[in-house]
Protein backbone atom coordinates (compact mmCIF):
# COMPACT_ATOMS: atom_id res chain seq x y z
CA UNK A 1 0.00 0.00 0.00
CA UNK A 2 0.94 3.13 -0.64
CA UNK A 3 1.31 5.47 2.33
CA UNK A 4 2.28 8.81 1.35
CA UNK A 5 -1.26 10.06 1.84
CA UNK A 6 -0.25 9.52 5.62
CA UNK A 7 2.83 12.62 5.13
CA UNK A 8 0.18 15.09 6.28
CA UNK A 9 -0.16 13.23 9.66
CA UNK A 10 3.47 13.15 10.29
CA UNK A 11 4.10 16.13 9.14
CA UNK A 12 1.50 17.92 11.77
CA UNK A 13 2.15 18.38 15.14
CA UNK A 14 0.91 16.59 18.22
CA UNK A 15 -0.44 15.07 20.53
CA UNK A 16 -3.07 13.90 18.04
CA UNK A 17 -7.22 12.52 18.35
CA UNK A 18 -7.11 9.24 16.07
CA UNK A 19 -10.94 7.98 15.71
CA UNK A 20 -12.28 5.38 14.18
CA UNK A 21 -16.16 5.53 14.07
CA UNK A 22 -19.37 3.99 13.24
CA UNK A 23 -21.18 6.88 10.68
CA UNK A 24 -23.87 4.71 9.20
CA UNK A 25 -26.56 6.96 7.76
CA UNK A 26 -29.14 5.05 6.83
CA UNK A 27 -32.42 4.78 9.03
CA UNK A 28 -34.95 6.96 10.02
CA UNK A 29 -33.18 7.78 12.86
CA UNK A 30 -29.71 8.55 11.92
CA UNK A 31 -29.38 12.07 12.75
CA UNK A 32 -30.26 11.32 16.31
CA UNK A 33 -28.31 8.12 16.37
CA UNK A 34 -25.47 9.35 14.92
CA UNK A 35 -25.72 12.88 17.33
CA UNK A 36 -25.67 10.62 19.91
CA UNK A 37 -22.42 8.31 18.71
CA UNK A 38 -20.33 11.78 18.27
CA UNK A 39 -21.26 12.70 21.73
CA UNK A 40 -19.78 9.86 23.53
CA UNK A 41 -16.71 10.25 21.54
CA UNK A 42 -16.08 13.76 22.00
CA UNK A 43 -16.71 13.52 25.63
CA UNK A 44 -14.16 10.31 25.92
CA UNK A 45 -11.82 12.69 23.78
CA UNK A 46 -12.54 15.28 26.58
CA UNK A 47 -12.02 13.40 29.37
CA UNK A 48 -8.57 12.10 28.12
CA UNK A 49 -7.28 16.07 27.83
CA UNK A 50 -8.37 16.83 24.43
CA UNK A 51 -8.57 20.64 23.86
CA UNK A 52 -12.02 21.91 22.38
CA UNK A 53 -10.79 23.09 19.47
CA UNK A 54 -9.66 19.40 18.76
CA UNK A 55 -12.97 17.68 19.85
CA UNK A 56 -14.84 20.25 18.00
CA UNK A 57 -13.20 19.37 14.80
CA UNK A 58 -13.72 15.55 15.00
CA UNK A 59 -17.34 16.20 16.10
CA UNK A 60 -17.31 18.35 12.78
CA UNK A 61 -16.16 15.69 10.40
CA UNK A 62 -18.27 12.79 11.97
CA UNK A 63 -21.21 14.64 11.75
CA UNK A 64 -21.35 15.30 8.15
CA UNK A 65 -24.14 12.85 7.52
CA UNK A 66 -26.48 14.88 9.76
CA UNK A 67 -26.17 17.54 6.91
CA UNK A 68 -25.72 15.29 3.72
CA UNK A 69 -22.09 15.29 3.76
CA UNK A 70 -19.57 12.61 2.48
CA UNK A 71 -20.40 10.66 6.12
CA UNK A 72 -23.59 10.33 4.94
CA UNK A 73 -22.59 7.77 2.07
CA UNK A 74 -19.88 5.84 4.75
CA UNK A 75 -20.29 3.17 7.40
CA UNK A 76 -17.19 3.76 8.93
CA UNK A 77 -14.97 6.89 9.06
CA UNK A 78 -11.24 7.65 10.54
CA UNK A 79 -10.39 10.68 11.44
CA UNK A 80 -6.73 12.40 12.73
CA UNK A 81 -7.31 15.85 14.32
CA UNK A 82 -3.69 17.62 15.30
CA UNK A 83 -3.15 19.76 18.13
CA UNK A 84 -3.96 22.81 16.55
CA UNK A 85 -7.38 21.51 15.52
CA UNK A 86 -6.34 20.92 11.79
CA UNK A 87 -7.70 17.31 10.08
CA UNK A 88 -4.75 15.85 8.48
CA UNK A 89 -6.77 12.32 8.23
CA UNK A 90 -10.46 11.81 6.91
CA UNK A 91 -10.46 8.21 5.76
CA UNK A 92 -13.19 5.76 4.65
CA UNK A 93 -14.01 2.50 6.46
CA UNK A 94 -14.40 -0.47 4.57
CA UNK A 95 -17.68 -0.85 6.83
CA UNK A 96 -18.63 0.15 10.28
CA UNK A 97 -15.30 -0.49 12.51
CA UNK A 98 -15.07 -3.74 13.96
CA UNK A 99 -13.85 -1.64 17.69
CA UNK A 100 -14.23 1.61 18.00
CA UNK A 101 -11.10 3.28 18.08
CA UNK A 102 -10.94 7.07 20.05
CA UNK A 103 -7.58 7.94 21.13
CA UNK A 104 -5.72 11.38 22.73
CA UNK A 105 -2.39 10.46 22.12
CA UNK A 106 1.58 11.62 21.26
CA UNK A 107 1.40 9.60 18.37
CA UNK A 108 -1.35 9.14 16.14
CA UNK A 109 -2.64 5.29 16.31
CA UNK A 110 -2.59 4.88 12.63
CA UNK A 111 -1.94 1.00 12.45
CA UNK A 112 -6.02 0.03 13.14
CA UNK A 113 -6.83 2.95 10.68
CA UNK A 114 -4.65 1.16 8.07
CA UNK A 115 -6.42 -2.35 8.81
CA UNK A 116 -9.74 -1.22 8.35
CA UNK A 117 -9.34 1.09 5.59
CA UNK A 118 -11.48 0.74 2.24
CA UNK A 119 -10.20 -1.08 -0.42
CA UNK A 120 -7.22 1.29 -2.28
CA UNK A 121 -7.74 -0.54 -5.36
CA UNK A 122 -7.66 2.07 -8.43
CA UNK A 123 -10.28 0.57 -10.73
CA UNK A 124 -13.02 0.97 -13.31
CA UNK A 125 -16.76 0.35 -13.33
CA UNK A 126 -17.82 0.04 -17.23
CA UNK A 127 -21.47 -0.21 -17.24
CA UNK A 128 -21.92 -0.60 -20.96
CA UNK A 129 -24.65 -0.40 -23.72
CA UNK A 130 -24.84 -0.47 -27.40
CA UNK A 131 -24.97 3.60 -27.47
CA UNK A 132 -22.31 4.24 -25.19
CA UNK A 133 -21.07 3.43 -21.38
CA UNK A 134 -21.50 4.84 -17.84
CA UNK A 135 -17.93 4.44 -15.98
CA UNK A 136 -16.93 5.28 -12.39
CA UNK A 137 -13.15 5.77 -11.94
CA UNK A 138 -12.10 4.71 -8.72
CA UNK A 139 -9.00 6.38 -7.74
CA UNK A 140 -6.22 5.36 -5.49
CA UNK A 141 -7.84 6.42 -1.78
CA UNK A 142 -10.48 4.02 -2.63
CA UNK A 143 -13.21 6.52 -3.30
CA UNK A 144 -15.42 7.28 -6.85
CA UNK A 145 -13.23 9.99 -8.26
CA UNK A 146 -15.41 10.91 -10.99
CA UNK A 147 -18.05 9.42 -13.52
CA UNK A 148 -17.81 9.24 -16.91
CA UNK A 149 -20.60 8.95 -19.54
CA UNK A 150 -19.76 8.14 -23.19
CA UNK A 151 -22.63 8.45 -25.59
CA UNK A 152 -22.13 7.06 -29.19
CA UNK A 153 -24.27 7.81 -32.06
CA UNK A 154 -27.98 6.46 -31.93
CA UNK A 155 -28.92 7.37 -35.94
CA UNK A 156 -28.54 3.70 -37.51
CA UNK A 157 -29.94 2.28 -34.17
CA UNK A 158 -33.86 3.16 -34.74
CA UNK A 159 -35.81 0.77 -34.89
CA UNK A 160 -37.58 0.36 -38.39
CA UNK A 161 -39.15 -2.09 -40.55
CA UNK A 162 -36.62 -4.06 -43.09
CA UNK A 163 -36.49 -7.26 -44.72
CA UNK A 164 -34.84 -8.67 -47.94
CA UNK A 165 -31.41 -7.38 -48.60
CA UNK A 166 -32.48 -4.10 -46.91
CA UNK A 167 -32.08 -6.18 -43.70
CA UNK A 168 -28.82 -6.94 -44.29
CA UNK A 169 -27.34 -3.70 -45.02
CA UNK A 170 -29.32 -2.88 -42.02
CA UNK A 171 -27.86 -5.02 -39.52
CA UNK A 172 -24.51 -4.77 -40.79
CA UNK A 173 -25.09 -0.81 -40.72
CA UNK A 174 -26.37 -1.46 -36.80
CA UNK A 175 -23.34 -3.66 -36.18
CA UNK A 176 -20.44 -0.80 -37.39
CA UNK A 177 -22.33 1.58 -35.38
CA UNK A 178 -21.79 -0.70 -32.45
CA UNK A 179 -18.25 -1.02 -33.04
CA UNK A 180 -17.72 2.90 -33.40
CA UNK A 181 -19.22 3.77 -30.33
CA UNK A 182 -17.21 1.06 -28.14
CA UNK A 183 -14.65 2.31 -30.12
CA UNK A 184 -15.05 5.95 -27.59
CA UNK A 185 -15.62 4.07 -25.04
CA UNK A 186 -12.50 1.95 -25.52
CA UNK A 187 -10.43 5.03 -26.39
CA UNK A 188 -11.61 7.04 -22.69
CA UNK A 189 -10.41 3.50 -20.79
CA UNK A 190 -7.48 3.59 -22.50
CA UNK A 191 -7.26 6.93 -21.30
CA UNK A 192 -8.07 6.35 -17.64
CA UNK A 193 -5.81 3.45 -17.71
CA UNK A 194 -3.07 5.55 -19.10
CA UNK A 195 -3.23 7.99 -15.77
CA UNK A 196 -4.17 5.21 -13.20
CA UNK A 197 -2.13 2.24 -11.89
CA UNK A 198 -5.76 -0.12 -12.52
CA UNK A 199 -6.29 -3.07 -10.66
CA UNK A 200 -9.45 -4.10 -12.65
CA UNK A 201 -11.46 -3.43 -15.06
CA UNK A 202 -15.33 -4.68 -14.48
CA UNK A 203 -17.37 -4.60 -17.24
CA UNK A 204 -20.99 -4.85 -16.84
CA UNK A 205 -24.20 -4.32 -18.85
CA UNK A 206 -25.21 -5.53 -22.42
CA UNK A 207 -24.01 -8.79 -23.78
CA UNK A 208 -23.37 -7.98 -27.09
CA UNK A 209 -21.91 -4.18 -25.79
CA UNK A 210 -19.40 -6.01 -23.72
CA UNK A 211 -18.20 -8.21 -26.00
CA UNK A 212 -17.81 -5.36 -28.60
CA UNK A 213 -15.82 -3.77 -26.26
CA UNK A 214 -13.62 -5.82 -24.55
CA UNK A 215 -12.54 -6.90 -28.39
CA UNK A 216 -11.71 -3.50 -28.65
CA UNK A 217 -9.66 -3.31 -25.65
CA UNK A 218 -5.65 -1.94 -25.89
CA UNK A 219 -3.04 -3.70 -24.38
CA UNK A 220 -3.08 -1.12 -21.41
CA UNK A 221 -5.84 -2.82 -20.20
CA UNK A 222 -7.33 -5.95 -21.49
CA UNK A 223 -5.59 -7.93 -19.40
CA UNK A 224 -7.58 -6.56 -16.44
CA UNK A 225 -10.69 -7.35 -18.06
CA UNK A 226 -13.63 -8.68 -15.81
CA UNK A 227 -17.05 -9.29 -17.45
CA UNK A 228 -19.91 -10.10 -15.50
CA UNK A 229 -24.11 -10.58 -16.73
CA UNK A 230 -25.42 -7.96 -14.38
CA UNK A 231 -25.69 -4.45 -14.63
CA UNK A 232 -27.46 -2.11 -16.77
CA UNK A 233 -28.09 1.54 -17.80
CA UNK A 234 -31.34 1.53 -18.19
CA UNK A 235 -33.29 4.17 -15.57
CA UNK A 236 -34.05 2.26 -12.79
CA UNK A 237 -31.77 -0.21 -13.47
CA UNK A 238 -30.27 -2.49 -10.08
CA UNK A 239 -26.41 -1.75 -9.77
CA UNK A 240 -26.00 -3.33 -6.22
CA UNK A 241 -25.02 -6.70 -7.35
CA UNK A 242 -22.02 -4.49 -9.73
CA UNK A 243 -21.37 -2.72 -6.78
CA UNK A 244 -21.06 -6.64 -5.04
CA UNK A 245 -18.74 -7.72 -7.22
CA UNK A 246 -16.27 -4.72 -7.52
CA UNK A 247 -15.83 -4.53 -3.63
CA UNK A 248 -15.30 -8.80 -3.83
CA UNK A 249 -12.80 -8.19 -6.71
CA UNK A 250 -11.01 -5.03 -4.30
CA UNK A 251 -10.95 -7.57 -1.79
CA UNK A 252 -9.78 -10.29 -3.84
CA UNK A 253 -6.59 -7.96 -5.22
CA UNK A 254 -6.25 -7.27 -1.69
CA UNK A 255 -5.58 -10.53 -0.19
CA UNK A 256 -3.28 -11.11 -3.16
CA UNK A 257 -1.03 -8.32 -2.03
CA UNK A 258 -1.16 -9.32 1.36
CA UNK A 259 0.30 -13.19 -0.17
CA UNK A 260 2.49 -11.93 -2.17
CA UNK A 261 4.53 -9.72 0.24
CA UNK A 262 5.18 -12.53 2.28
CA UNK A 263 6.56 -14.05 -0.41
CA UNK A 264 8.21 -11.76 -1.04
CA UNK A 265 10.00 -11.70 2.20
CA UNK A 266 10.40 -15.49 2.11
CA UNK A 267 12.35 -15.35 -1.58
CA UNK A 268 13.93 -12.06 -1.05
CA UNK A 269 15.74 -14.04 2.44
CA UNK A 270 17.03 -16.22 0.09
CA UNK A 271 19.17 -13.26 -2.11
CA UNK A 272 19.50 -11.07 1.15
CA UNK A 273 16.85 -8.53 0.06
CA UNK A 274 14.56 -9.01 3.20
CA UNK A 275 14.94 -8.07 6.67
CA UNK A 276 12.94 -10.06 9.91
CA UNK A 277 12.33 -9.44 12.91
CA UNK A 278 12.66 -5.72 14.62
CA UNK A 279 16.29 -5.50 15.24
CA UNK A 280 16.86 -5.77 11.34
CA UNK A 281 14.08 -3.70 10.11
CA UNK A 282 15.03 -1.01 12.39
CA UNK A 283 18.68 -1.26 10.92
CA UNK A 284 17.27 -0.88 7.52
CA UNK A 285 14.41 1.67 8.18
CA UNK A 286 17.54 3.97 9.76
CA UNK A 287 19.81 3.95 6.49
CA UNK A 288 16.58 3.96 4.26
CA UNK A 289 16.95 0.30 2.45
CA UNK A 290 13.61 -0.68 3.20
CA UNK A 291 11.01 -0.73 0.03
CA UNK A 292 8.08 -2.86 1.50
CA UNK A 293 7.40 -2.83 5.35
CA UNK A 294 5.04 -5.61 6.47
CA UNK A 295 3.98 -4.49 9.59
CA UNK A 296 1.97 -7.30 11.55
CA UNK A 297 -1.44 -6.19 12.96
CA UNK A 298 -1.12 -6.83 16.81
CA UNK A 299 2.52 -5.18 18.29
CA UNK A 300 1.24 -5.78 21.66
CA UNK A 301 3.00 -3.18 24.35
CA UNK A 302 6.05 -3.23 22.13
CA UNK A 303 7.93 -0.21 22.33
CA UNK A 304 10.91 1.55 20.61
CA UNK A 305 13.40 4.82 20.98
CA UNK A 306 13.21 7.63 18.74
CA UNK A 307 15.04 10.71 18.16
CA UNK A 308 14.25 14.12 16.74
CA UNK A 309 13.65 12.51 12.97
CA UNK A 310 11.67 9.26 12.32
CA UNK A 311 14.69 7.69 10.81
CA UNK A 312 16.57 7.65 14.28
CA UNK A 313 15.16 4.51 15.70
CA UNK A 314 16.71 2.53 18.41
CA UNK A 315 15.80 -1.03 19.74
CA UNK A 316 17.58 0.02 23.12
CA UNK A 317 19.78 3.23 24.94
CA UNK A 318 22.67 1.42 23.15
CA UNK A 319 21.46 1.82 19.76
CA UNK A 320 20.64 5.77 20.65
CA UNK A 321 24.24 5.94 22.36
CA UNK A 322 25.64 5.07 19.14
CA UNK A 323 23.46 7.82 17.43
CA UNK A 324 24.20 10.25 19.68
CA UNK A 325 20.75 11.07 20.49
CA UNK A 326 18.73 11.00 23.05
CA UNK A 327 15.32 8.43 22.02
CA UNK A 328 11.89 9.00 23.44
CA UNK A 329 9.95 5.69 24.14
CA UNK A 330 7.20 5.31 21.28
CA UNK A 331 5.19 2.13 20.64
CA UNK A 332 6.47 0.06 17.89
CA UNK A 333 4.09 0.11 15.30
CA UNK A 334 3.75 3.72 15.59
CA UNK A 335 7.28 4.70 15.39
CA UNK A 336 7.67 1.82 12.71
CA UNK A 337 4.93 3.19 10.31
CA UNK A 338 6.34 6.75 10.77
CA UNK A 339 9.80 5.78 9.63
CA UNK A 340 8.35 4.32 6.55
CA UNK A 341 6.36 7.10 5.60
CA UNK A 342 9.89 9.15 6.02
CA UNK A 343 11.32 6.64 3.80
CA UNK A 344 8.78 6.50 1.05
CA UNK A 345 8.30 2.94 1.50
CA UNK A 346 4.97 1.24 0.90
CA UNK A 347 2.95 -0.62 3.72
CA UNK A 348 1.49 -4.24 4.28
CA UNK A 349 -0.74 -4.70 7.41
CA UNK A 350 -1.12 -8.70 7.70
CA UNK A 351 -2.52 -10.74 10.78
CA UNK A 352 0.53 -11.36 13.20
CA UNK A 353 -0.46 -15.35 12.87
CA UNK A 354 0.85 -14.95 9.13
CA UNK A 355 3.95 -13.28 9.84
CA UNK A 356 7.07 -15.57 9.14
CA UNK A 357 7.57 -17.26 12.82
CA UNK A 358 5.09 -14.98 14.38
CA UNK A 359 7.52 -11.88 14.71
CA UNK A 360 5.95 -8.41 14.68
CA UNK A 361 7.65 -7.33 11.94
CA UNK A 362 9.62 -7.71 8.07
CA UNK A 363 11.37 -5.96 5.02
CA UNK A 364 11.50 -6.56 1.44
CA UNK A 365 14.95 -4.14 0.95
CA UNK A 366 15.49 -2.08 -2.22
CA UNK A 367 19.29 -2.89 -1.24
CA UNK A 368 21.86 -4.40 0.70
CA UNK A 369 25.26 -3.29 2.11
CA UNK A 370 28.34 -5.00 3.89
CA UNK A 371 26.66 -4.46 6.66
CA UNK A 372 23.01 -5.67 6.34
CA UNK A 373 22.04 -8.54 8.74
CA UNK A 374 21.44 -11.90 7.27
CA UNK A 375 17.86 -12.67 6.56
CA UNK A 376 17.99 -16.27 7.73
Amino acid sequence: MDVSFLEPVFAASGPFATVCADVTHTTENADAELELRVRALAERLTAQGAPDTVVDAVRGRLLEGNDGGQAGTLRGRAVVVAADGSVVLDEALADSPRQELCEWSPQPALLPVLGQLAGRVPHLVVIADRVGADISVVGPAGREEEEKQVEGDTFHMRKVKVGGWAHNVYMHTAENQWTENADQVAEEISSLARRLPLGFVLVAGDVRARQILTDRASDSWSDLVVSMDEGGRAAGADREPVQRRAAELVAEHEARAIAEALEQIQAAGAHGLSATGTEQVVEALRKGQVETLVLADDHGDDTLLVGGSPAELGVNQHDMDALGIHGEVVPADRALLAAAVAGAAGVVVVPRSAMPDGIPVAAVLRYTDASTASAS
